[in-house]
């Protein structure tokens, strides 16, 4: 089990990394210490709340980095407008072609090859 000021130091490095802006795990804890890479380990019971607060300040460190860095938004709103564009030119081509086949058919009309439908048949 560690003991509280072998616990109280990590924790001291924990707040020195989390001013410095440096990335938060349990082995930059445990250098920022003074201790050796490896030395946090999940095993050891003592460990256990500060290995919880060291990962608690690394979800937050990576939540406030996603905050600052607009491109993952831009690139999530560059890829719906992808979307969209494809759907507005889907619809254009199906409309293009219905106007096609409409013409089509008002050219048949004017031959006298095609009779009107009427609204039952439809």
């Amino acid at each position: 089990m560690a003991n509280k000021s072998q616990t109280e130091k990590y924790l001291a490095a924990l707040e020195r990394l989390k001013a410095q802006g440096k990335p938060i795990n349990n082995d930059a804890v445990a250098l920022e210490a003074g201790s050796g890479k490896g030395s946090i380990k999940k095993s050891r019971a003592g460990h256990a709340e500060l290995i919880a607060a060291i990962e608690r300040a690394a979800q937050e460190q990576r939540q406030a980095k996603a905050d600052e860095d607009p491109v993952p938004l831009m690139r999530q709103e560059l890829s719906l407008l992808g979307r969209q564009l494809d759907d507005a030119l889907e619809r254009e081509v199906n409309l293009l072609a219905e106007v096609y086949q409409l013409r089509e058919e008002v050219k048949q009309l004017s031959k006298g090859r095609l009779t009107v439908a009427s609204s039952k048949d439809r």
